[in-house]
Order: C-alpha cells, then sequence, then structure tokens
C-alpha cells in the first residue's frame, strides 16, 4: 500500500515541477523498479529467521531420530 502512495506522490510531483510526460512514465518506470527490488529484499529479510528456524528444526529432528535399517540387514551373519 505504501508504495502505491509513493509512486501516486511521485507523479504528482513530477506533474507540479513541470516535466514531460515521457520523463515522467521513464521516472515511474524506474520508481517502480527499484521499489519492487527493493521489497523483495525488504521481504527476504523479514523472512529470513524463520526460513533459519526451519533449517535448524530439521538439523536437530534429523540429528535425534536415526535411520532405522530393515530387519534382514540389522540381523544379518553375512556381510558382503
Amino acid at each position: 500500500m505504501l508504495e502505491l502512495l509513493f509512486v501516486i506522490g511521485f507523479f504528482m510531483m513530477l506533474l507540479v515541477t513541470g516535466v514531460s510526460l515521457l520523463g515522467i512514465i521513464v521516472a515511474l518506470a524506474v520508481a517502480t523498479a527499484l521499489m519492487f527490488v527493493g521489497g523483495l529484499f525488504a521481504l527476504m529479510f523479514k523472512l529470513l529467521p524463520w526460513l533459519l528456524l526451519a533449517v535448524g528444526i530439521v538439523w536437530v529432528i534429523r540429528a535425534v531420530k536415526k535411520p532405522k535399517l530393515p530387519l534382514y540387514q540389522r540381523n544379518s551373519r553375512w556381510r558382503y
């Protein structure tokens, strides 16, 4: 929502200062691209602790719960 308000405010300020229509369109395209990339990085940093927590939980579960061997491999006298 804030990104939309920024773009509208940016458009209005360019209109007030007397920039040409082509300049406004180019400026809006660049500002939208920069805000999109910035939003992706902000979302990545916001989700990073949860991703690290998920990796830690999986690591602990795999360390505690060892894979079980089938019965024919556990009790076999013949090892190849």
